[in-house]
């Protein structure tokens, strides 16, 4: 099997699944009962959140632990609108957004939030005067991730967030889920962060929404205290020590991560078939992890069935879009061709040359093959 879908999820470290069953089985007892037991798995939670607080350079009170990077979203649109409606109901962000960004969007859009894009230039990257011309009195806040999932373009989040911090009735939140783990983020002045452990080789079911400790929101789940206040549940220990243990991990070495798969991407994007139907959309401000090709003439879906018959495996939207192009690809390119036609490869430091060797070798069948049969 070749995996080239990273960027959807990864395979659980077996270091981090070691750390889940050892909590499991070891720390079983709720963490908010008073008794012994209780309170060394709180103790053990404290710890954790600790650990992934310095790594992420902020503060462990300002850990909200979710189910993922899509209720973390949902938390931080929904409750900013609903909270601060008395300030204003205009929101901002980009049409690279992922999914659980559009969709609360759209619904808070129904109540009468006004939307607005901000532009991007041919690279992709954020406009940051059209930005700063965007914010007015009722702007309550702006959304931006930090990657875009299907391109893979990194924008200029410390930059943004200069921009926005010289407006105090506005917050800014940033979806980190495809850059953690990959990339160094600076979140000094980001109000919001929200990401997903099983991008970083962690366990599906947690993720963690940054909030800053100053900045009062309501739930939008609600049943009593958990970890906080803010996400009422029963804290789920083994996921928490397990995420703890998956980004330790992420960032060991991450400069010769890095550096791999910076050279893996190189040599794919130099041999993949060069001709006038085959097209690469990611560009020099894309991370590595993320190659996006569009190739013409054949659906994103039969090239992907066509390339799994040999046990490859790649994406064409991002996993959780809900068009049947990729939105990220036309506001990039502009082009409706290039975006009913794009695939994403996507790489990890686990890649190989060989795998890459095989895609490629594979690629060209498939694509040989598929074109003659339109013939």
């Amino acid at each position: 099997m070749i995996y080239l879908d990273y960027s959807a999820t990864t395979k659980t470290n077996e270091e981090v699944l070691t750390s889940f069953l050892k909590a499991s089985n070891e720390y079983f007892a709720n963490a908010n009962s008073l008794y012994k037991l209780g309170v060394e798995a709180k103790t053990l939670i404290d710890k954790s959140t600790l650990q992934i607080a310095n790594i992420l350079n902020i503060k462990p009170s300002e850990i909200i632990y979710t189910s993922g990077a899509t209720e973390s979203n949902n938390t931080v649109i929904k409750s900013i609108a609903h909270t601060y409606k008395n300030r204003g109901n205009h929101i901002i962000t980009t049409e690279l957004e992922h999914s659980s960004i559009y969709e609360p969007l759209t619904y808070l859009e129904k109540e009468g939030f006004v939307i607005d894009y901000v532009k991007t230039d041919e690279n992709g990257l954020v406009d940051l005067n059209d930005l700063d011309r965007l914010i007015n009195d009722d702007t309550i806040l702006v959304t931006i991730a930090s990657v875009n999932s299907e391109i893979g373009i990194r924008q200029p989040i410390e930059e943004i967030a200069k921009i926005i911090k010289k407006y105090p009735k506005c917050f800014f939140h940033t979806d980190i889920t495809q850059s953690i783990g990959k990339d160094i983020i600076d979140l000094r002045d980001v109000d919001f962060a929200s990401l997903s452990a099983h991008k970083f080789y962690g366990i599906k079911g947690i993720g963690i929404l940054i909030k800053k400790e100053n900045i009062v929101i309501e739930p939008l789940i609600h049943g009593g205290k958990s970890t906080t206040s803010i996400r009422s549940g029963t804290p789920p220990l083994p996921l928490i020590v397990s995420t703890a243990k998956a980004l330790r991990l992420a960032y060991q070495e991450l400069d010769i991560k890095i550096n791999k798969v910076k050279e893996l991407n190189k040599y794919l994007k130099e041999n993949i078939i060069k001709n006038e139907n085959i097209i690469i959309n990611s560009n020099n401000n894309s991370i590595p992890h993320i190659i996006n090709i569009s190739v013409l003439g054949i659906k994103p879906e039969t090239m992907q069935h066509a390339l799994e018959e040999y046990d490859i495996y790649i994406s064409t939207r991002t996993a959780c879009s809900t068009k049947d192009y990729s939105r990220s690809v036309m506001a990039l390119t502009g082009r409706e061709d290039l975006a009913s036609h794009s695939i994403r490869v996507s790489l990890s430091h686990l890649t190989t040359k060989e795998e890459i060797d095989e895609f490629l070798n594979k690629f060209e069948l498939c694509y040989n093959k598929l074109i003659s049969l339109k013939k």
